[in-house]
This record gives structure tokens, C-alpha cells and sequence, in this order.
């Protein structure tokens, strides 16, 4: 199969708004090229006689992404460009020119396997499908994960501080999670869904608008021998349909999980409330830190209280509560 490349140049700094920006436009799976020098770390991890030689780092990027050949893509372009221009007036993210070139025909969708390894976050243990499990590992909440083309490996800083809050407020809201019915929204690969089931939760409903993420969570859960009948996956616009947003607002969860973007959370602030019982805990991420104020707002003003919030590198984590007393 060809492919088509669309290449934007930005700047390292721009690399983590441009990615997070593609992956709620439904792209996934972008490839980013910079000349960032590697820590001795991420050296030692490779493997190699003699250190890479790269040019001096200027502080540009590349952030390209993956398209079928052959296909129309002038709308979906059309929608980066937008995209684009509105982050440019917030943040400088560089000349923003896209490029296109056809690539070969190779299994590009995989090959970023080999970067992906077993990883804890504290003392829950991410591990790769394709990974043996180490006998050092053992006895860790263990999670297994091949994401697939659906956002969710765990390594991303949203979905971290994500999964420390739903660690935290599992236990606070019930010690045995016997009950507890969580809202997976923008579910991705599933990873957090996963979590929440693994620290204790009775049952987890996700929605994603992309289709292809319903493949991978299902799958994800299979993989974790998470029976059927604990979880549900579907894909929606919880955003646009007023159907889908009476049959949750049904369900009171007791924890929403919204690892999506900012731009997404402050419209949908609303929506989210009455899927909520009275003191369920909503938590988001996937916020570059200088939409923070924005997103409180639009949470308060949907009549949700301010809990906390954490910040990891750029991004931040924002968990808030629908008020036990109606301020109506």
C-alpha cells in the first residue's frame, strides 16, 4: 500500500501541541524529526558503538503524519490548516508550511514498535504486547497495551497524569471499587479504561468518535483477560448528539475520564455534568498548559467545583466535581 507524507515544520517546543492537535483531528501515528541532542540515557539505551552525529539543534521540527494514497485528503488538510492558524495565535509553532511527498510502500505503522518499551507509573506496570514479562516486574498492576493506530501507550504525559488520578480517586471513592462505574471519553487505545478496571472499578464505559480505537480497546481489554461483561466500548460524537448525551447522563458514572484536548473539553464541560452523580469526579488532561484558566472557566461556569490540579512538562491535569448540593 502507498502512502502519502504531509510534513509540517514547526519548532521542538510546537512538537507535543502539533501532535496533540493531529491526534483530535483523528490522525495518529506522526513521526517526529528534530536535531535535539539525545540524553546519555536514551543513548545507553540504543545500543551503539559511537553517539549520533546531528547537525546543531535550531529548534525547528518536523511533525509529519501518514495518509492512504489515493484517497481525497483536501478536506481533512483543509481542517489541519485551521487548526494551525488557531494555535499560532496562542503560541509560536513556527512557519506551519506542510509538504507532501509519497513514500514507499513499508510497514511504517509498525516500525515504531522498537521505541516502545515496559515502563511503571509507580506501581502500575505498562508493558507492550509483544514484550515478555520480567520476573522483576512480577507482582506490579499489570497492563498490556498494543495501541495499534489509537492514541494510548501510556508514555504521553496526559494519559500519566490521568492514571495517577484515577488511581487516587478509585480508592477515595469507594475502598473496594465494588460499583463503581466509570466514563472513558476519547478512549483510545483503552489504556485508561484498562486502569481503571485494574484498580478497582465494577464497570467502564468508553466512547471515542474515531471507530478504529473501538477495535483497539476491545482488543486491549481481551489481551488484559478483562471479561466482557465489566466493560463496553462505542463509537460517538458525545459532543453533537443529543441522543447519545441523554442515554449517559442515565448512567450517573461515578468517575468521567477525559483525556482529550482542551479545545474539546470546554464545549463538552456541559455535556459532562449530568453524566455525573451528585460528587462523581470528572478528570481531564490532554490541556497544554496556557489553556488551563480556559478550561477552568468553562468547568465552573457548567457548574463544576475545582478539586486540584497537576502538571506534567507542558501539560496539565484539571479534576473537578459535580457538587453534592444543586446550586439550582
Amino acid at each position: 500500500m502507498k502512502w502519502v507524507k504531509y510534513t509540517i515544520a514547526t519548532t521542538t517546543a510546537a512538537e507535543d501541541i502539533i501532535s496533540a492537535m493531529l491526534s483530535g483531528l483523528g490522525i495518529e501515528g506522526v513521526e517526529i524529526e528534530n536535531n535535539v541532542p539525545l540524553t546519555e540515557e536514551e543513548t545507553g539505551d540504543m545500543f551503539i558503538d559511537f553517539p549520533l552525529q546531528l547537525p546543531p539543534d535550531d529548534g525547528s521540527s518536523r511533525v509529519s503524519f501518514y495518509l492512504e494514497a489515493g484517497e481525497e485528503h483536501e478536506a481533512l488538510l483543509a481542517k489541519v490548516h485551521a487548526a494551525l492558524m488557531e494555535e499560532k495565535q496562542f503560541f509560536d509553532i513556527g512557519p506551519a508550511d506542510i509538504t507532501k511527498e509519497e513514500t514507499e510502500d513499508k510497514d511504517w505503522i509498525n516500525n515504531w514498535k522498537q521505541f516502545f518499551k515496559s515502563f511503571t507509573i509507580d506501581d502500575i506496570l505498562i508493558k507492550p504486547t509483544w514484550e515478555e514479562l520480567k520476573d522483576e516486574e512480577r507482582g506490579k498492576i499489570l497492563i498490556e497495551i498494543d495501541p495499534g493506530i489509537s492514541f494510548g501507550t501510556g508514555k504521553h504525559e496526559t494519559t500519566q497524569l490521568c492514571i495517577r488520578q484515577l488511581q487516587k480517586y478509585i480508592k477515595k471513592q469507594s475502598v473496594s471499587g465494588e460499583g463503581l462505574k466509570v466514563f472513558d471519553v476519547g478512549c483510545g487505545s483503552g489504556i485508561l479504561s484498562i486502569a481503571a478496571l485494574k484498580l478497582g472499578a465494577a464497570q467502564v464505559t468508553g466512547i471515542d468518535i474515531d471507530e478504529n480505537c473501538i477495535v483497539s480497546a476491545s482488543d486491549n481489554m481481551k489481551v488484559n483477560h478483562l471479561d466482557e461483561s465489566y466493560w463496553n466500548f462505542y463509537s460517538g460524537n458525545l459532543l453533537t448528539d443529543t441522543k447519545l448525551q441523554k442515554q449517559e447522563a442515565s448512567k450517573e458514572y461515578d468517575i468521567i475520564a477525559a483525556n482529550i484536548l482542551a479545545d474539546v473539553i470546554i464545549p463538552m464541560a456541559p455535556v459532562l455534568l449530568p453524566c455525573l452523580k451528585k460528587g462523581g469526579i470528572l478528570i481531564t488532561s490532554g490541556i497544554i498548559d496556557f489553556k488551563e484558566q480556559e478550561v477552568k472557566t468553562a468547568l465552573l461556569a457548567a457548574g463544576f467545583e475545582i478539586l486540584e490540579t497537576n502538571v506534567q512538562g507542558e501539560w496539565v491535569n484539571i479534576t473537578a466535581q459535580r457538587p453534592l448540593k444543586s446550586s439550582e
